[in-house]
Parts: C-alpha cells; structure tokens; sequence
C-alpha cells in the first residue's frame, strides 16, 4: 500500500466511522431528534456499524485501521513503523472530517439548542466524558477497554478463514458493540484516540451554542489510555501468538 493510499483510506474510513459515531450521539442527545433518549444500547450498536462502515470502505486503500492504538498494537507486534505516522494523520484528519459533518446534518437540531431550560452542553456527542471522574481509574477503564479492542483484532487479521471470507470488519464491529455494552459505562469507551481528540479539537472550534466546555483537563485520559491498550496488546499478541 501506498503512502498515498494509506492516507486516503484512513481519511475517509475514520470520517465515516465518526459521521456515524457523532450522528448516533447527536441523535440520542439533541432536543428535537426523532431518536432523542433512546439509550445506551442505541449508542453501542450504533458505533458498532460506523466500525463496519469505516472499515470495509478504508479496507482497500488502507487495511481500515481507523484507529492509532490499532496503528501502534500492529506496529509493535510486526516492528514495522514506517507507514505509522501515515496512518495517524490520516486518522486524525478523519475523524476532524466527520465530526464536521455529523453537526452539519444535526445542525438544526445544535442550533435550536439555545440558552434556556432545555439547553443541553454538547461535548458527549463529540468526545468522552467519565461518569467518576478518576484519572487513575479513567486511565486504567480506557487501557483495559483498548487491550479488549486490540488483541481481538490482531488475532482477527491472523485468522485465515476471516481473511479470505472478507468478515474481519464484521467482527471487528460486533466486539466494538460488545466492548460498548459491557465496559463502555465508566468512560464512555474511546479505545481510539484520534475518535476523541479529533472531535474534541472541533467542538472547540465550532460556533455551537451553547457548548460548554471542551474539557481540556481530561482529553490526555482517552488518548494515552489507549495508546497504552494498543502497546500493551501489541506485546501480549507477540509473545504469545
């Protein structure tokens, strides 16, 4: 794969992957959505496809990463770092890309959301958010959730059957729901920081009303945690696979 190609694929399979992500969050979340606190189990299954999504169209160009744990747990485990830094700005700028176009296709719903007894701050449709807030235990939730993410796949990618049946993606999709469901609760389950911390640099940036705050004070938990899961899974599927 190309440089090139790695690049485009990972723009716009992360772009899809946080469209569907942000979408589902905006449709649970925002006042006027036909979908409005419809729950927890919407939100995982709904992640849960824009994995599938993402994947299967990056899939071609890119392997689908979509992910820079995912990045660095295959680049510790083959030692091949090369094309990493590719794969992370391509991530990055994805997932930039689709946190944008998730609030153009809500963005009715952000601009009814004025000041006033039925505003809603807007950084969980975006970003993760502790329901404790605990470094220490938010770091630890978010390594052990991107270690269930990782070692998973690496073991997916070295599968035979999966491999010439094309269902990685599938499977991928269907952890990324049950990680959600059992292990979502405590953080919010970023297991991905370019789906966080984009997102976050562009509720930042954009002219919602009445946002609240990005959170700046808790953005470096769901990146380090998994980047920490992505190695540590990395080492694990090294030494034992």
């Amino acid at each position: 794969m190309s440089n090139g190609d790695i690049f485009v694929g990972e723009v716009i399979g992360t772009a899809i992957l946080i469209l569907f992500g942000a979408g589902v969050c905006a449709a649970v979340t925002l006042n006027y959505s036909k979908a409005k606190a419809s729950g927890w189990i919407v939100i995982s299954f709904g992640w849960g496809f824009a994995v599938l999504a993402g994947a299967y169209t990056a899939a071609p160009l890119s392997g689908g990463h979509l992910n820079p744990a995912v990045t660095l747990g295959i680049a510790v485990d083959t030692g091949e770092w090369g094309k990493v830094p590719v794969y992370v700005l391509g991530q990055m700028v994805g997932a930039m890309l689709g946190a944008v176009l998730a609030w153009l296709v809500y963005y009715a719903q952000f601009a009814a959301n004025r000041d006033g007894a039925t505003a809603l701050p807007t950084l969980g449709i975006f970003s993760t958010i502790p329901e404790i807030r605990s470094p220490v235990a938010n770091l630890l939730t978010e390594t052990i959730a991107t270690i269930a993410l990782v070692l998973p796949v690496l073991a997916f990618g070295m599968t035979k059957g999966l491999g010439e049946s094309g269902t990685q993606a599938l499977i991928v999709a269907l952890l990324v729901v049950g990680i959600g469901l059992s292990l979502g609760g405590p953080t919010g389950y970023a297991i991905n920081p370019a789906r966080d911390l984009g997102p976050r640099i562009i509720h930042a940036a954009l002219p919602i009303p009445n946002k609240g705050t990005s959170d700046w004070g808790y953005a470096w938990v769901p990146v380090a945690g998994p980047l920490l899961g992505g190695a540590v899974a990395g080492l694990i599927y090294n030494a034992a696979f």
